[in-house]
């Protein structure tokens, strides 16, 4: 299969509780509607990521299909040209980021029922190919970060490689999501000899600083698996 992530950020002077109502019960239902959407789910961060001030993004959609080809007919769709034409109603033109993705799942074990899913958003060192960046993550860090005990899913979004053809870098260069059954359960991750052991191996592929992170709860809007 291959996914569509968008990273969605509300307008200026838009309510986060306006936001989330039309994205969710406005925008959702047209995006439905896309002929070979197998699966579409929508990640909202927890309110108390706030507290500090405004996220990088306000949202996570991620939309699957089972081709690339499947993906590149719903452009001449009335379908999408209606989800198309509803996002300045929410989103800020300007700030979204669209990834079109391969995932890897590196845990498979399926996550408890309002699961914490837990999204950071990746870049790569400058230094390196960015396809053995992705080949370290997913081999090399991958079953590091699979083994922190607490972590009940982990998939990691790799960009497919015309993202990166002639010479292209994008914004961000993959998104890591894991699971936990709970905050409390996250909090006794941190404390883990795996966890210390995941964020050391960090510096082998990705670029200095830590990563934008939401804690979201994750909403399922269509599925079709």
């Amino acid at each position: 299969m291959i996914k569509v992530a968008e990273l969605v950020k509300r307008p200026a002077g838009m309510t986060l509780e306006d936001f989330r109502a039309h994205w969710r019960e406005k925008h959702g239902p047209i995006v439905a509607q896309v002929p070979g959407l197998r699966r579409y789910v929508q990640s909202h961060p927890l309110l108390g990521g706030y507290r500090k001030g405004e996220l990088v993004y306000d949202g996570l959609a991620e939309l699957w299909f089972d081709h690339k080809d499947d993906l590149a007919a719903i452009a001449g769709t009335k379908e999408f040209s209606a989800a198309k034409a509803d996002e300045p109603n929410f989103s800020d033109g300007d700030q979204l980021v669209e990834l079109v993705c391969d995932e890897q799942v590196i845990k498979h074990m399926t996550p408890p029922a309002h699961a914490i899913k837990n999204v950071e958003l990746l870049t790569f060192r400058p230094d390196l190919d960015p396809l053995e960046a992705q080949r370290y993550w997913r081999e090399e860090h991958g079953p590091l970060a699979a083994a922190i005990p607490q972590m009940t899913r982990y998939v990691q979004s790799h960009l497919r490689p015309g993202a990166y053809r002639d010479g292209r870098r994008p914004r961000w260069d993959g998104i890591a999501i894991s699971w936990f059954e709970s905050i409390d359960a996250m909090r006794q991750a941190a404390t883990t000899p795996e966890l210390a052991a995941t964020r050391a191996d960090e510096a082998n592929f990705l670029a200095p600083g830590l990563p934008p992170v939401m804690l979201t709860e994750e909403i399922v809007i269509v599925d079709r698996t």
